[in-house]
């Protein structure tokens, strides 16, 4: 047998193996939930630390997008929001046992993010202790109750109490409250302020990059002697796009964007819906 033909025989198990690794591998990947999904009333924990100011969200329940499945303990990044600011600042001060959670997905390079516009902090139900029951004491002279020996009707008297079912009173008992007025409560100085969200559309900017990495949009000022406005972008599927737009052109390009603009620890940032190319009469790009 010559050498090429056992260095070929040794090659061969050692690159289907390979192969089939790889397709094992690419199988068990966790494919993202699509951007733009709607979160409405999730339950999860907030996780995270102000020393790096990284906020993450726990689901505690599996989350459909009626494509992908993010199961339960999966922890998805939480995007700088106004909602997000006092969700925060309500973790600080008094932990909730969990929050239920309003906002959208987003996707950004395989990776899912949330933003969140609303939360309520939920409390754990105080468990109560069955009451015993107290035994009868018979009076002097008292007669014993009569037994009726007639068959008792199968339906309940309206005034006799109902009898949940063990599954009910289980859920009950290890179920949550909903506790709004610890937002309300709060002193005069540490009383969080509600922002509201605003809308940006129709603008024109140019996309750029900061130099610790961060994308921003600035806005165009068409020509006007004006204070050049920029806004950080957070990650988003759209901002992915615009990207791939720009890298594809060594100009500037022009692009009119739509999208919520939010606060967070003073700084806005843009939450990009759409960032659609405009062409000018010296510019006619493919």
């Amino acid at each position: 047998m010559s050498k090429k033909l056992i260095i070929l025989i040794l090659i061969f198990p050692m690159s289907v193996i390979s192969a089939v690794s790889g397709f094992g591998a690419e199988t068990t990947r966790q494919t993202p939930l699509r951007d733009g999904f709607l979160l409405q009333g999730v339950e999860g924990k907030l996780t995270g630390s102000d020393v790096n100011d990284v906020w993450f969200f726990e689901l505690e329940s599996d989350v459909n997008d009626y494509r992908v499945v993010a199961k339960a303990g999966t922890k998805l990044e939480l995007l700088p929001s106004s909602a997000l600011e006092n969700m925060v600042a309500d973790f600080n001060e008094s932990p909730a046992a969990a929050y239920r959670l309003w906002g959208w997905v987003t996707k950004y390079k395989s990776k899912n993010f949330i933003f969140s516009n609303h939360f309520v902090p939920l409390d754990k139900v105080p468990s109560q202790e069955p009451q015993k029951a107290q035994p009868k004491v018979s009076k002097p002279n008292e007669k014993p109750p009569i037994k009726d020996t007639k068959t008792q009707p199968a339906v309940s008297e309206p005034n006799d109490v109902l009898a949940l079912p063990p599954e009910i009173m289980k859920r009950l008992k290890e179920g949550r409250t909903i506790r709004p007025e610890r937002l309300s409560r709060r002193p005069a100085a540490k009383k969080l302020e509600l922002k509201q969200d605003s809308i940006l559309a129709d603008r024109t900017a140019f996309l750029a990059k900061q130099d610790n990495g961060q994308p921003v949009f600035v806005l165009d000022a068409l020509g006007l002697n004006v204070r050049t406005v920029s806004l950080s972008v957070l990650p988003c599927e759209a901002l992915e796009l615009a990207e791939l737009r720009q890298s594809a052109i060594a100009e500037p390009v022009r692009f009119k964007i739509a999208g919520i603009i939010t606060k967070y620890k003073g700084k806005n940032y843009l939450l990009l819906q759409k960032a659609t190319r405009v062409y000018s009469h010296d510019n006619f790009g493919i």
